[in-house]
């Protein structure tokens, strides 16, 4: 975790998304040297897109991007306006084989009028998505309100439809599935924030000493994230704290100091024996390239 921010509970997910992802770009070691930015709609922020595709960062230049945009009314009378000749199918590969996701996208001719200020304004690329759906017809008005996605009829067939905003000149159904790999791993990332590391169950009704207890959080996630790098065997890299618990801290044995040495003391033919002397002589290791 490179940047975080604790917030107040009322501070919406997209306030100064621009500042917030300035201050991550500043943090990122030397050895990066492209950036590509993909978000959910928080990151929808015209202020933050004219920042990427203007070049305004001065390490990185213009950073190019996909992040879901809102399905405004007014993006809605643009996708309505699309012929059925205009949608492609996205496809998903299993065992080797492409298979139809029942999704589809289409080059959606907008321009939203918060980038309408001026001749100089930048027209991003817009792409929509729909997937058809099936209802019952006896609520469709009271189910359509409810719908936590937004809906619409194309040619007397409910669809959900998304949208995406890019300045990346990539194939629609690539720049799909590319957007798409934001999720995943950094579920994971957030689950072991809140769950494993108890970032999600704060101790006190302070907003400072919440903050302090975050910080402390994150800086347990990224030593972990370290020790399973450097210091564990490579199988053990994308382990979750559960596992790593289990296997390695709650192992029982007694730890004893003698003057500068640290001993620890196992019952006979413990099968973390080998684990723990592998993990001890990597962190010598460490130490004396640090002390070199």
């Amino acid at each position: 975790m490179v940047h975080t921010e604790f917030r107040d509970g009322n501070v919406p997910a997209g306030f100064q998304q621009k500042r917030v992802f300035s201050d991550a770009l500043s943090c990122l070691p030397s050895g990066v040297e492209k950036i590509y930015l993909r978000s959910d709609t928080a990151g929808y922020q015209h202020e933050l897109l004219q920042y990427c595709e203007r070049g305004e960062n001065e390490r990185f230049g213009r950073i190019e991007f996909a992040i879901s945009c809102d399905v405004s009314p007014e993006f809605k009378r643009e996708v309505f306006k699309l012929y059925e000749s205009e949608w492609h199918s996205i496809y998903k590969e299993v065992n080797g084989q492409k298979e139809e996701t029942g999704q589809q996208w289409a080059e959606v001719p907008f321009v939203p009028s918060a980038i309408c200020h001026s001749k100089k304004g930048r027209s991003y690329r817009y792409i929509g998505i729909r997937e058809a759906f099936v209802q019952r017809q006896s609520c469709d008005m009271e189910l359509q309100a409810s719908l936590p996605f937004p809906t619409m009829e194309l040619n007397n067939k409910s669809y959900k439809i998304f949208g995406l905003v890019t300045n990346m000149d990539w194939d629609g159904e690539e720049l799909v599935h590319w957007s798409r790999k934001r999720c995943g791993n950094s579920e994971h990332v957030h689950s072991e924030m809140k769950e494993a590391l108890c970032g999600g169950q704060l101790p006190s009704g302070k907003f400072g000493c919440n903050a302090a207890w975050w910080m402390m959080m994150i800086l347990s996630l990224n030593l972990t994230a370290i020790m399973k790098k450097l210091a564990l065997p490579g199988k053990w890299e994308g382990s979750r704290m559960k596992k790593i618990r289990f296997l390695l801290i709650n192992i029982p044995g007694r730890v004893i100091l003698e003057g500068k040495e640290l001993i620890v003391r196992l019952t006979r033919d413990h099968p973390g024996m080998e684990l723990l002397v592998h993990v001890r002589r990597q962190i010598s290791r460490l130490d004396a390239i640090e002390s070199g």
